[in-house]
């Protein structure tokens, strides 16, 4: 099981910002060829974001690239698949075939620079009209991807609509995403970020509401939001607790053939116990982590 609360976007021609993000407690970081560079350096910051992921650190380092239908998303994704890369995140995704080419791509380089088949994570930023039309396509295109990234700066400008902080205008959207990513057998797809670095209210609300949508985590644009995020997709001790007995309950009573029961007036069966286990997989996971 993998869990990824927060995703640290880190400009990657900014060496002092790129060495801070890897330590503020981020279950990833990446590192930005996209946005965050200006035209007339995105090719220069390619080794830069390269000799960066080599160094030792305390998260898995990713790497976003230019799209693939810009002049640079083919020349990023090159450059970068070395050592010490985690995965790519690949903006604008807008058709299964798309993902599969950077898919085959990965494969290639991995076996040309003697690097593990498969090793390199790949996941899809959907965030434009055409994309979220392909939206199923894409969770089931087969490829490597095990999860899907929804960027509501993007897909806002692309429909001419209005991102408010209520983000109630994004909610059959968000849906869909976790709809989709379940029906296709991935994992919980992982949410936009939060563009008002002045109203922290604002970003735990939105952690709040997508957590509930079923979303595994949220990408962040700064250290503060880390430890929010982080706590917020994590179980409570009190969750943790209750849900170990739920467990111990329900395996002592299904020993003795019962296949539902009551626990201090909480009724639990099979749904209710298997809900119980994965967030106790999922704690451990967490723990681990931080241990």
């Amino acid at each position: 099981m993998t869990v990824y609360r927060t995703f640290l976007f880190a400009p990657g021609n900014h060496p002092r910002r790129v060495e801070k993000a890897f330590t503020v407690g981020a279950d990833a970081v990446i590192l930005d060829l996209e946005d965050a560079v200006a035209v007339s350096e995105k090719v220069g910051t390619r080794p830069v974001v390269t000799q960066a992921l080599r160094k030792e650190r305390a998260c898995k380092g990713y790497v976003r690239v230019n799209a693939t239908t810009t002049e640079w998303g083919f020349g990023d994704i090159h450059a970068i698949v070395h050592p010490g890369l985690d995965g790519i995140i690949v903006p604008k995704v807008e058709s299964a075939d798309e993902l599969k080419a950077v898919d085959w791509m990965l494969t290639n380089l991995e076996r040309e620079r003697h690097l593990q088949l498969g090793s390199i994570d790949l996941i899809p930023i959907v965030e434009t009209a055409q994309g979220l039309t392909q939206l199923e396509a894409i969770a089931r295109a087969g490829t490597r991807a095990r999860r899907i990234a929804f960027g509501a700066g993007d897909m806002t400008l692309d429909l001419g609509m209005t991102w408010t902080r209520e983000e109630t205008e994004l909610q059959s959207i968000r849906i869909e995403f976790v709809v989709k990513s379940r029906a296709a057998g991935i994992e919980p797809p992982l949410d936009t970020v939060w563009a008002d670095l002045r109203d922290p209210d604002g970003f735990k609300q939105s952690v709040e509401l997508v957590r509930g949508l079923g979303f595994q985590g949220k990408m962040c644009i700064h250290p503060d939001q880390i430890p929010v995020a982080n706590t917020a997709f994590a179980p409570t001790a009190e969750q943790v607790e209750q849900a170990r007995q739920f467990v111990e309950a329900f395996e002592a009573a299904e020993a003795q053939g019962l296949a539902s029961i009551q626990h201090e007036g909480k009724f639990i069966d099979y749904p209710i116990v298997n809900a119980a286990r994965k967030l106790l997989e999922r704690a451990a996971v967490i723990a681990s982590r931080i241990g």
